[in-house]
């Protein structure tokens, strides 16, 4: 997760940050402890202490540095995952309300060119209660419209489905707009044509005269707006109520508020389009605020100014409950996820860094005050100073890392989660349209009388098959519309020819036409399973079926009308646009067995099987859950949610098709270090003071530790300071490191990977990688090794012989050290055995 953003004040968010003020306080008690320690040793053994005064200089320096810089990164985090969570889900707002509306302008495109309608609108009829009738059929399908009219040119209400509100007449100009426009034309303000609300949705478009094209009267289709924002808000709101969700008009005016007694519609609201991390004030109380305005869909821009916010109380934007992700996590898939810090999260990665040179400068000292003697007593108190203090740095250092590391994960958890919630409700939304249009336009009379009729001429198919044209040029999600009589055979379809054949005289499926034919009414339909059809090329989709009945006799069904979904770019479509523009992240749709029904990954198409987890299989209709995975090889953040459905689709109308949405947002290849979780929680009891002691520096390689006599030991640098150098067959060789130790004339040494000469397994080099500089007999070399541990010191008797020395390692390692009781063996390297194979040149390849 990567920010980039205008300079923050840190000091305005702090007192809403209580553990980064814990912190911060920490930090600065830590910096007064070095200070005082640095002085100490300056004026009680400045001789003694002239070896690791520069080391502690560093250490002050890297404190004040850190004080400022750990604090703004926790910070600047913490307010850039907030931003993160409400700016998706103030884009999901405007979002969905488009791709809704959307819906809307091809329902009144098409519906405005009935010929029943016009018909009557023309005055060709007089049958105003089957007129009503029929829109009311119409309402029951597409259940968003709270209202439809029919008025003549000069506004007078000739039908309308709402006999509870009868209106005569209207004078509002949206009438004389849309009786001028060859379109539709979208209203939303106060209106006489629904006096009962403050404001309504109004989808109006011009009607023409059947026979000669006259304009005659316009349609009105009210939108159920209240409803639908209340739906969006109840399922996707923050359900602890810390912020708030509504949409926006062009002038920041709130339109709807999830919580209206907090933000009321009407007010005037402040936007930040641009991610800006600034304050914002309203209403006396300050937010961070995210505003997404719409992007459009489909050539659609949506209703012109509208924009979707989300704005939360500063107060409150950081008191979310407490995650325990980390502790719940295997220690190995923790550190390896951190090891890709840097590309999820550079301050998380930043503070990382600034522990491992803390860790390293403390460890530095010790080693360099190794045999020390004379003024021991007085050096003793200032390294235990220095090991005290150092301990309590990386404990904090472990602890802030952590916080910010739990802050990353629990947003990009809750992040997936929502993500995979808005996919599922985009899949459902949209086939709830499916499910409409098939019902609607198999009550269209032409269709029905068609199917009816004895026989059928050429010039009937011809009419049919216009009707079904003008259908699929409105609604262009379908790559084809069909119809079929009472045997099931194709007698007319939009693009009929197919791969050099045609659809036409074709059959349906037995089974599909059994269920067809079991239809009970107008409000029934039913779907093919998401399988590859003939209708579609051989490829997988789902294809809607209703059935067309006698126009006489509704209980004879004499054919029916199938809608084929484009499945492939529909579905893609869905799943990027809810994706947005996040980098590295993959999402699909997959049913209850696993197998992949859209995918925006490459390696995982169309009817493959994705391997999960049986539990989130079964999981309910509407539930959510989010985890850390492998997957392929990545760390990554998974977010799965069930559909649910949508209004009555999935829920009442006997149509169960369960998908589940899965996003997989990608943190990195995953890293194989045994046991590298384990290393902070590796505790050496250390005893200076024992008689014959030796002090020895460890480290970890391959998650193991090892020993060095710390008498040998000049120093420890950053890996990240090797210059590559090609040695040809020479492996164990990996390049050249600038020595920085006062001791060693400046220059480079050689660089050696200990964990290929210990195991012939190249060393993976990483930020904790570490180079420990060695001396022996005049000769200095650099040791790679995984990270350093610490300096403490051993009695002989807890030195053993490795028995292990006849083996492939045991040429380097001699001896083991009993350590903790004999709880733990540390294995020691051999220094003259370790440059006697370095010296021997055929043992470096």
């Amino acid at each position: 997760m990567t920010h980039t953003a205008a300079p923050l004040q840190i000091d305005t968010y702090l007192p809403y940050m209580r553990d980064v003020i814990r912190c911060e306080q920490s930090l600065h008690e830590l910096n007064l402890m070095w200070r005082m320690i640095e002085s100490s040793a300056k004026m009680n053994c400045p001789v003694e202490a002239k070896t690791i005064l520069p080391t502690m200089a560093a250490t002050r320096e890297g404190f004040n540095r850190l004080e400022q810089e750990l604090v703004a990164s926790l910070v600047n985090e913490k307010i850039a995952t907030v931003l993160d969570e409400i700016g998706t889900k103030a884009q999901y707002v405007i979002d969905i309300v488009v791709r809704n509306l959307y819906e809307r302008t091809a329902d009144v495109g098409f519906l405005a060119t009935d010929n029943e309608l016009c018909a009557f609108v023309a005055g060709l009829t007089d049958q105003q209660s089957a007129i009503r009738q029929r829109l009311r059929a119409y309402r029951s399908k597409y259940t968003v419209y709270d209202e439809i009219m029919l008025l003549d040119t000069a506004g007078n209400v000739l039908v309308q489905i709402d006999e509870s509100t009868p209106l005569e007449g209207s004078v509002d100009p949206l009438l004389a707009q849309t009786l001028a426009s060859n379109t539709y034309v979208e209203t939303f303000r106060a209106t006489d044509l629904r006096p009962a609300k403050k404001q309504a949705l109004i989808y109006s478009r011009r009607m023409l005269h059947p026979d000669t094209g006259v304009v005659v009267g316009v349609l009105c289709l009210c939108f159920n707006f209240e409803q639908e924002m209340a739906g969006i808000f109840q399922s996707h709101r923050d359900p602890a109520g810390r912020s708030n969700m509504m949409l926006l008009d062009g002038s920041n005016r709130v339109i709807e508020s999830a919580d209206a007694l907090w933000i009321p519609p009407g007010a005037v609201v402040p936007v930040n389009t641009a991610s800006n991390p600034a304050l914002m004030m309203f209403a006396g109380r300050e937010y961070l605020v995210r505003t997404y305005p719409a992007g459009g869909y489909q050539g659609y821009p949506g209703p012109p100014g509208w924009q979707g916010q989300v704005m939360i109380p500063v107060d409150v934007a950081f008191t979310g409950g407490a995650s325990s992700t980390l502790t719940t996590l295997d220690p190995g898939v923790a550190a390896g996820l951190l090891s890709h810090a840097q590309s999820f999260s550079p301050p998380l990665y930043e503070i990382m860094a600034a522990a491992e040179n803390i860790q390293r400068v403390v460890w530095n000292g010790q080693v360099m005050t190794t045999g020390q003697r004379g003024e021991q007593m007085k050096l003793k108190t200032i390294l235990d100073q220095i090991s005290e203090t150092g301990a309590r740095s990386n404990e904090l250092f472990s602890k802030s890392i952590a916080d910010l590391y739990e802050t990353v994960l629990a947003s990009s958890l809750r992040d997936s989660e929502f993500v995979s919630h808005l996919l599922v409700d985009l899949l459902d939304r949209n086939l709830y349209e499916r499910s409409d249009d098939c019902r609607w336009w198999a009550l269209t009379p032409e269709l029905q009388a068609a199917l009816a009729a004895p026989q059928r001429d050429g010039e009937m198919v011809e009419r049919i098959t216009g009707i079904l044209e003008y259908i699929n040029r409105l609604y262009t999600v379908y790559t084809r519309i069909f119809v079929y009589d009472a045997s099931g055979c194709i007698v007319a379809s939009t693009q009929p020819d197919q791969e050099g054949a045609t659809v036409l005289g074709t059959f349906i499926e037995a089974d599909t036409l059994a269920q067809v034919r079991a239809l009970r009414s107008e409000q029934d339909y039913c779907v093919t399973p998401f399988a590859p059809s003939p209708l579609y090329g051989g490829r997988p989709t789902y294809v809607y079926h209703a059935a067309i009945r006698d126009p006489d006799d509704d209980a004879s069904v004499v054919g029916g009308i199938g809608i084929v979904f484009d499945s492939k770019p529909e579905l893609d479509a869905m799943l990027r646009s809810g994706l947005g523009h996040k980098a590295g992240i993959n999402a699909l749709f997959v049913d209850r067995r696993g197998c992949v029904i859209a995918s925006t990954d490459p390696t995982r198409p169309v009817g493959t099987r994705l391997e999960m987890d049986q539990t989130l299989l079964a999981l309910p209709n509407g539930s959510s859950a989010s985890r850390i995975v492998i997957h392929d090889g990545h760390y990554a953040i998974m977010g799965c949610t069930v559909s649910s459905g949508y209004r009555e689709f999935k829920v009442s109308d006997g149509y169960r098709e369960d998908v589940l949405a899965l996003v997989f947002d990608s943190f990195g290849e995953v890293r194989e270090r045994p046991g590298v979780g384990h290393q902070g929680h590796t505790v050496l009891q250390s005893d200076l003071t024992a008689i014959g002691g030796c002090e020895f520096a460890t480290f970890f390689v391959d998650g193991a530790l090892f020993a060095l006599p710390a008498e040998h030991v000049l120093e420890a640098l950053p890996a990240a300071k090797i210059s590559t150098v090609s040695r040809g067959e020479r492996k164990a060789c990996i390049g050249l490191l600038g020595l920085q130790h006062e001791a060693v004339n400046n220059g480079s040494v050689w660089v050696f990977d200990l964990g290929y000469l210990l195991h012939g397994q190249p060393s993976v080099i990483d930020k904790s990688s570490q180079v420990i500089i060695v001396r022996y007999g005049g000769q200095t070399i650099g040791l790679l090794v995984d990270a350093l541990h610490d300096v403490p010191a051993f009695n002989q008797s807890q030195i053993m012989h490795s028995p292990f020395t006849g083996q492939a390692d045991g040429a380097l390692v001699k001896h083991f050290i009993k350590a903790n009781g004999g709880q733990l063996l540390i294995q020691t390297v051999d220094v003259s055995s370790l440059f006697a194979v370095l010296m021997n040149r055929k043992a470096m390849a």
